[in-house]
């Protein structure tokens, strides 16, 4: 109990300097340092994602185009070089006010409140995107650290149901007509290409006309043409209500074949292009790397996802005798079946909070929900707190990829911090630092971070 109490009181009383910037003990050259790091990767950065959308454009950029271009790209650095900055000072600030330093005060605390002043220098469009992007990282790593503390355990699959209700929530605003309106979004986009255009609302309600109404003569299977006749029912049979012009057979089987050629085609093409140098040096091992199984594994979740939920609606359709936006819900889930082909985490967690954050704008638009004021601030706020929190103490609930960016928008300072004063809150946060490193080869062979303004 004494030792620990040691511990604590040795937390409490750790310097920034001992713990943030080892290498000077300035707090403002600390801060600087940090800011000007940012700065290159920053602006490579954003300088790849808006001259990428200018191309997806399509069209030869105007003057005013490029000028806009060049003005968020300025824009959006900046925001991000700041970021960082702000953090360190906040980390010194909060010392110096508080008088030590607490666990809500090493990194969560100073990171939010960086953060959201930060956000506030960003363009007002590019701040809801960037919340989810955050919140997509940020809940997988809460989830690792409730799990590393035994308050949660996964269970098989897990991402499947996530994805699978947030695709049947995606699937019923589009039935409903609502992306049209209140819930608008780049995704059903994305949603239009699997399912298709024939699906999207709001419905309509067709016409019942004689023909489409009247019953068939019975078959008489003792004849050869009878099974003619059955097969070209099966082919042209569809519900009055059915939106699509062919029957519903062909429907949900040319609907699952193009999204399943779509995504072996998206898988085929991303894991070439990810292996330009490989190709050009002769060095692409084809079979392990193209003709295998795991190219074949997003087309059929697309594809078994989209047979499934046309046969469902289809089904509905002929079963209820009318066409309903409900009619989404179950088909939804059923379809979800395919993503046991595709389990993918990240995936399960963008369409998670991209369909919860439509949800929450098409609530508000019906007064069934309140407008929290800056909610995409403190969203984005919230969750890159958890991303610094967990990098600096819980460094192996972070997801690797985002561990090295933080490393390298950083100018390796992340790692450098010294978190042995915090060892009083028991999660070896040293040890996990040391694992982390060895885990992703990351270069420590230089006493001094990037631009450490040692003076």
């Amino acid at each position: 109990m004494g030792a620990q109490s040691k511990l604590a009181e040795i937390a409490l009383n750790c310097t920034c300097y001992e713990y943030h910037h080892p290498w000077t003990k300035s707090c403002a050259c600390a801060a600087a340092g940090m800011m000007i790091s940012e700065i290159p990767p920053s602006l490579r950065t954003y300088a790849t994602v808006y001259v990428f959308a200018l191309i997806m454009r399509g069209r030869i950029p105007s003057l005013k185009d490029l000028r806009r271009t060049a003005s968020g790209i300025l824009q959006s650095t900046a925001f991000l070089s700041m970021n960082g900055g702000l953090f360190v000072f906040a980390v010194c600030y909060l010392r110096q006010i508080l008088g030590g330093f607490y666990f809500g005060t090493v990194a969560w605390l100073p990171s939010f409140l960086a953060s959201f002043a930060c956000l506030a220098f960003e363009r007002p469009e590019r701040r809801a995107p960037l919340a989810l992007y955050v919140a997509n990282v940020g809940i997988e790593t809460l989830w690792k650290m409730m799990e590393a503390r035994g308050w949660v355990r996964s269970i098989p699959n897990g991402q499947v149901f996530i994805m699978g209700a947030s695709v049947t929530a995606l699937m019923y605003l589009y039935r409903a007509g609502l992306h049209k309106t209140v819930a608008k979004d780049p995704t059903f986009k994305a949603i239009a290409l699997i399912v298709g255009k024939e699906d999207e609302g709001p419905l309509k309600t067709p016409v019942v006309t004689t023909t489409q109404s009247s019953r068939q003569a019975p078959l008489n299977f003792q004849s050869i043409s009878a099974y003619v006749q059955l097969y070209d029912r099966m082919l042209k049979a569809k519900h009055p209500s059915c939106p699509h012009k062919r029957g519903c057979v062909p429907y949900a089987l040319i609907g699952g074949l193009k999204p399943f050629l779509g995504g072996v085609g998206l898988s085929v093409g991303l894991k070439l292009l990810l292996n330009i140098p490989k190709i050009f040096k002769s060095k692409m091992q084809w079979r392990k790397h193209i003709f295998n199984g795991g190219s074949l594994q997003l087309g059929l979740a697309l594809g078994i996802f989209s047979f499934l939920f046309k046969s469902t609606t289809c089904g509905l359709r002929h079963t209820f005798g009318f066409d309903n936006a409900l009619f989404a819900i179950p088909a939804g889930l059923i379809g979800s079946i395919g993503f046991f082909r595709f389990p993918n985490t990240t995936v399960a967690c963008y369409l998670m909070w991209k369909s919860m954050h439509l949800l929450y704008n098409w609530g508000i638009a019906e007064g069934k929900l309140p407008e929290v004021p800056h909610f995409a601030m403190l969203m984005y706020g919230f969750f890159t707190a958890v991303l610094f929190h967990s990098a600096i103490l819980e460094a192996r609930s972070l997801r690797p990829s985002y561990y090295k960016f933080l490393m390298g928008i950083s100018g390796n300072r992340i790692s450098r911090f010294n978190v042995k004063p915090f060892e009083a809150y028991g999660l070896k946060s040293q040890d996990q630092i040391n694992y982390v490193i060895k885990k992703l080869g990351i270069d420590m062979t230089s006493p001094f971070p990037l631009y450490a303004l040692t003076v």
